[in-house]
């Protein structure tokens, strides 16, 4: 996307978008032949159906196709080991509405905050770039399913490998700003995001999410209108985003043009019965049960990965290479990274990379001699800066959520 003001004339204009997408039925976006542009290859990701063709949507190279409608993209993993941040047009798509939008005139487009406010607004994208402080912040964007397939018993939902992730360097308005500017008023208990996205079918709920007032209220949180120093893309949520670093995707509410201030806990199918967890420390169950409590999915649990080696890789014995991966958390920062090359029997402590803050991937190095020929698996696990960890076994809940086991790459020395 172009970096020009709204205003300005951009390099991919929203006209050419549509232009270049149309909507089929429920809303998948389609290319120019009628149907989706597909990559000339598969990839068959590890687990049981794992087989997923790649595809090329507008502004994007060929990403991993779970759905195409509503669309859900996974970025390859590979893509991870290019750098912190993940590029625009590699960064993975979610949608849970089939009817998204395809052209939005950034002249035109306005953000509502109204409810229980003292002064409700209207404000176009000039407004928020020319009367509220710009703000950048670097953070993760993670679905809730991430990793999804692996989970053993499966479950139901999008079977997702571990690409459901992203991590971009976003810039636009703290939302803190705009609430003040409007005023909450007195008795007020949530914030209430509303996006573009629309349902196909009248009985499906709108996609609708809240926040408490005190979160909303938190300095880190942005209304972004930019991703890595372009625009957001249309599939990211243009022309203006909520970010919540730190937390679950699901509350990241794409192409956002309605803030309403309520004085009640907001129901909604997407708050409840949608996106629970179960209410202990691991959000965790035995296998095959369902929990007797739960709450709303909140902040990310901590997830490290090996990113410069895949499963089934071969390596030269007596030869050193670098070991590369990354690892984040909800907002802690991470501590310490701890590195095995005989599947957990020993660990040694790995090297941080550069630290573009608190939710942020943190690149971190370990160098690695295979001294024998033969199998190696190589295990990677990460520690917060308030002492939270991985387990070294897969913890299981009936919606799929939040694994973060520690991750295994098998290699071959040869």
């Amino acid at each position: 996307m172009s970096k020009a003001h709204p205003g300005a004339a951009a390099g991919f204009s929203r006209r050419r978008f549509l232009q270049t997408a149309t909507l089929a039925g429920a809303g998948a976006l389609l290319a120019r032949n009628g149907g989706l542009a597909r990559a000339a290859e598969t990839v068959t990701l590890p687990f049981a159906n794992g087989r997923r063709e790649l595809v090329r949507f507008p502004q994007k190279r060929p990403l991993i196709l779970l759905t195409a409608r509503p669309p859900q993209l996974e970025t390859p993993f590979a893509v991870f080991n290019e750098g912190l941040l993940t590029p625009n047009d590699a960064f993975f798509v979610r949608y849970h509405l089939a009817h998204i939008p395809t052209e939005i005139d950034p002249q035109t487009f306005r953000l509502q905050i109204r409810g229980q406010v003292n002064h409700p607004l209207t404000l176009s994208l000039t407004d928020l770039r020319t009367q509220f402080e710009p703000v950048e912040i670097v953070a993760v964007n993670q679905c809730s399913g991430n990793s999804r397939g692996f989970f053993q018993p499966r479950v139901g939902g999008g079977q997702l490998g571990n690409g459901a992730m992203g991590n971009a360097r976003w810039k636009g308005v703290r939302l803190q700003a705009v609430l003040a500017k409007a005023g909450i008023a007195a008795g007020a208990r949530q914030v209430v995001f509303n996006g573009l996205d629309q349902s196909v079918l009248e009985k499906t709920p709108d996609f609708l999410k809240a926040l408490d007032v005190d979160q909303a209220r938190d300095e880190d949180v942005l209304l972004a209108y930019e991703m890595n120093g372009a625009d957001l893309p249309m599939l990211n949520g243009y022309p203006l985003r909520l970010v919540v670093p730190g937390h679950y995707g699901t509350y990241w509410v794409k192409h956002l043009h309605q803030i309403t201030v309520v004085d009640e806990t907001f129901k909604t199918f997407w708050m409840n019965p949608a996106y629970l967890i179960p209410d202990n420390d691991g959000a965790c169950v035995p296998p095959g049960t369902t929990p007797t409590r739960t709450r709303p999915i909140g902040r990310f649990n901590v997830r490290s990965f090996i990113t410069s080696l895949a499963e089934a890789d071969v390596v030269r014995t007596g030869h050193p290479i670098t070991v590369r991966g990354i690892a984040f958390d909800g907002g802690h920062g991470i501590q310490e990274i701890l590195f095995s090359e005989d599947d957990g029997h020993s660990w040694r402590a790995a090297e941080l990379g550069k630290d573009l803050g608190k939710y942020s991937f943190r690149e971190w190095t370990i160098p690695f001699t295979p001294r024998r020929t033969g199998a190696f698996a190589l295990r990677v696990k990460a520690t917060n800066r308030i002492g939270e960890s991985q387990p070294l076994e897969p913890l299981w809940n009936p919606a799929g959520y939040m694994r973060n086991v520690v991750e295994t790459v098998h290699i071959q020395a040869a």
